[in-house]
């Protein structure tokens, strides 16, 4: 049975459940940035998921690329490149970061972990970027 880390309740905020993963937006405002996390009990690496499961995920991971421009074009900063990772050295439960890139972003070019200190969302940015990703997503 899936259970949410705690860890992403702390760090991020629900967007909103897709055919597989919930999708959640980081409570860091210097990046637009979704989290997906497979519903899958158990799984901590990407050979825990199915075959079909695996391509259902990088069908989200593509939605959560739209969703990530959308909420960013929101907010009046579009992204210039995505960035996709899965690592789970700190939280094992298996997840995806979709992360949208800009040259002016303060970690450009390299990677946003471990740059800075986390910036929470001002409420009314906080929702415009919720809106803007859960009609990416359809939600």
């Amino acid at each position: 049975m899936f259970q949410l880390d705690p860890a992403f309740c702390a760090t991020s905020h629900l967007i909103g459940e897709l055919a597989l993963c919930q999708a959640r937006l980081q409570a860091d405002a210097r990046y637009p940035w979704l989290v997906l996390l497979p519903r899958v009990g158990g799984a901590r690496e990407l050979e825990d998921l199915s075959h079909g499961q695996r391509g259902r995920l990088m069908d989200e991971i593509l939605l959560a690329g739209a969703a990530v421009r959308a909420a960013a074009e929101a907010l009046g900063r579009p992204v210039a490149k995505l960035n996709v990772g899965q690592l789970g050295n700190v939280t094992p439960q298996l997840h995806v970061h979709v992360v949208g890139r800009r040259p002016d972003d303060m970690a450009w070019p390299g990677p946003v972990w471990g740059h800075g200190t986390a910036e929470a969302y001002a409420a009314a940015a906080l929702e415009t970027a919720l809106a803007a990703a859960r009609n990416a997503l359809g939600l």
